[in-house]
């Protein structure tokens, strides 16, 4: 069943063709990746099929009651609301169920109409479900850090926003979600579970992202948009670099085949008589034809990276006893390290643990309350910061760049002009004279690269470099820096990029600790899980905690009625304590079996330790109900 159907759709935005009769559909149960180099139009397509922009030609049919989700690159969220508004602002039924629920159960005392509604709204929560919706929202707001529910749209930052809209799209649980880069601004933890939830999910799916792995977990179908025209591959990201491959060879061959057949035509129109007959004619219009496909197309380019590194001498970097914390929150805690030539740092921890502050103080933007950092006489800072680099109001491209330098040498010891090395970066002569601000995002991070590169750095600090950028630019990035001559620094959420590039790891791990691990990514996270699961299988089970003795009260002649809701939320606990007690049991069978996998590892330790922390808490929630049903009877 098809969800969307896009027949002959194209789209320009200026004198710039983005994409030209595209067709295709999306259908039941669909995931697809879509892929192409920045300012190729992927963000545009996405906003045509979410319904927030129209094609200049073409038609787009949804299916009848199609109910979509989308999550822009940069979303615009109401400014007045506050982030609960916001989120909850769908018209979902399991939501006007609760509310209405408990707008009820808070009236005192209950009408015999309200009597009568409530004991039918309890038959509608149970049809649709509705019991879990809190849980589930309770679960997905804290994966995703949105703990500031009252504060207005208009005081977050660009993050906070972007976790706020996915938080959005997640609750809303519609038929179709179109996500454009949704790990932005995600930890790490939280890029696995929105990973994990998305691969298992029933909803049909269409993402850009740049993180591979995600991609790979996630998609069973990429489309690539490429000179204008859409793609399409079966499979995940690994099948896709094979069958583009074939493509490739097989555009090759046809190539040179009708090379060959153009030049034996060509060899007989020039040889013949000219042609009368209506068979002569047919064959001149046919030799045509060959003409317009042997022509130079335009092909797919990479982001050539070739700037001359530093020379980088013997003392490079030494940290010693680094402390910093804002009020009672620690963020280093006599941290201590020196720096080697050519060392390849990754740099890992949750959203708010202090990475971004640690290379700020490093590159002496940020103060240290106590410790010292000594940097070396040759050491030349590249800083690629993820706030991005802010240009000025009405810059042009080239402007940009010669503000830097006219003229920059390569690793080659040529020598190149800012235009030159502006085509390379794919800016074309026809873009140079084009305003910063109309660039895509994509395309002004690939600016801001350059703008980094060009001061020849020989130790490189990037924080999430990958943000926006095209999975072509990435792998010429990887390449680049797997030759680079130099020190490396890297806070970055794409697992993918990090395996490649880095050799140990500074993991920020809270309270000011800060742990280096010796490997990538993917070791620390084996090591992690491995780690977990010992810990999990020791652990004694937790017992049922006695009910807390409570406040001495005034009492009164009567004892207090238990209400609907508390005698409801009894039965409900009644119900659930076994299912607890049996989930634990299993978890605890699946950890003790071990396993390679992990991510899966890591998850099943994770959900064991908060069931036991919901498992106590039902369980003296049980008790003290269990003990005023008793006063009550």
């Amino acid at each position: 069943m098809n969800y969307i159907s896009v027949e002959l759709i194209s789209k320009s935005h200026g004198e710039k063709l983005l994409f030209e009769n595209l067709s295709f559909g999306i259908a039941q149960g669909q995931k697809v990746a879509l892929i192409g180099v920045n300012g190729s139009g992927k963000s545009t397509l996405l906003r045509i099929l979410a319904g927030r922009e129209k094609p200049d030609r073409g038609r787009i049919s949804f299916r009848n009651g199609l109910r979509i989700a989308y999550l822009a690159q940069e979303p615009d969220l109401p400014e007045h609301l506050t982030v609960a508004e916001s989120i909850f602002s769908a018209d979902l039924p399991a939501a006007r169920l609760i509310r209405e629920y408990e707008t009820l159960v808070q009236r005192e005392p209950l009408s015999d109409a309200d009597h009568r509604r409530m004991e039918q709204l309890m038959i509608e929560i149970e049809a649709a479900d509705a019991w879990n919706y809190e849980v589930q929202v309770r679960q997905i707001l804290g994966k995703l850090e949105v703990d500031f529910l009252d504060r207005p749209i208009r005081e977050l930052s660009g993050g906070q926003r972007k976790r706020v809209a996915l938080a959005q799209a997640l609750i809303e649980s519609p038929d179709l979600l179109i996500l454009d880069e949704p790990t932005n601004h995600l930890d790490l933890d939280s890029i696995e579970w929105l990973e994990s939830i998305l691969s298992s999910a029933r909803q049909s799916i269409v993402l850009v992202t740049h993180d591979r792995y995600f991609l790979d977990s996630i998609t069973n179908e990429i489309y690539e948009l490429e000179n204008g025209k859409i793609y399409p591959y079966k499979g995940n990201y690994g099948d896709y670099l094979i069958q583009k491959d074939e493509r490739e060879q097989q555009r090759t061959a046809e190539l040179e085949r009708n090379q060959n057949l153009f030049r034996t035509e060509l060899e007989w129109l020039r040889t013949s008589p000219r042609a009368r007959g209506t068979k002569s004619k047919a064959r001149i219009d046919a030799a045509l034809t060959l003409q317009e496909k042997v022509r130079p197309q335009r092909r797919q380019m990479e982001v050539e990276l070739e700037v001359k590194g530093r020379r980088i001498g013997g003392k490079v970097l030494e940290i010693k006893n680094l402390r910093k914390a804002y009020g009672e929150k620690k963020l280093m805690d006599n941290f201590s390290y020196t720096f080697s030539r050519y060392d390849r740092i990754g740099i890992v921890g949750p959203n708010g643990a202090g990475k971004t502050t640690f290379l700020r103080m490093i590159t002496g933007e940020e103060p240290a309350d106590s410790g010292k950092i000594r940097m070396g006489e040759t050491i030349v800072y590249g800083y690629y910061r993820q706030s991005g680099f802010v240009f000025k109001d009405n810059q042009r491209v080239i402007e940009a760049v010669t503000e830097a330098a006219e003229v920059v040498e390569l690793s080659n010891s040529q020598r190149i002009s800012a235009a030159q090395l502006l085509e390379r970066f794919l800016f074309p002569r026809h873009m140079h004279s084009q305003f910063v601000h109309t660039l895509s995002g994509g395309e002004r991070r690939r600016l801001h690269l350059l703008r980094i590169l060009m001061t020849n750095p020989n130790f490189l600090i990037l924080d999430e470099p990958t943000n926006d950028l095209d999975l072509m630019t990435l792998r010429r990035l990887e390449a680049f820096l797997q030759e680079f001559e130099g020190c490396l620094l890297v806070v970055t959420h794409d697992r993918f990029f990090m395996d490649r590039i880095v050799d140990h790891l500074f993991v920020f791990e809270g309270e000011g600790q800060i742990r280096d691990f010796p490997g990538g990514y993917s070791d620390y996270r084996t090591r992690r899980a491995e780690e977990l699961a010992a810990e999990a299988a020791l652990q004694p089970a937790v017992p049922k905690a006695a009910p807390k003795p409570a406040e001495e009260k005034p009492r009164s002649d009567r004892p207090r009625k238990i209400s609907f809701k508390e005698q409801r939320e009894f039965e409900q606990l009644e119900a659930d304590l076994p299912r607890m007690e049996a989930r634990k049991a299993e978890l605890l069978d699946l950890l003790n079996a071990g396993g390679s996998d992990f991510q899966r590892l890591q998850a099943l330790a994770d959900e064991l330790r908060a069931l036991e922390a919901d498992l106590e808490a039902a369980s003296d929630r049980w008790l003290e109900l269990a003990a005023l049903m008793e006063s009550a009877s």
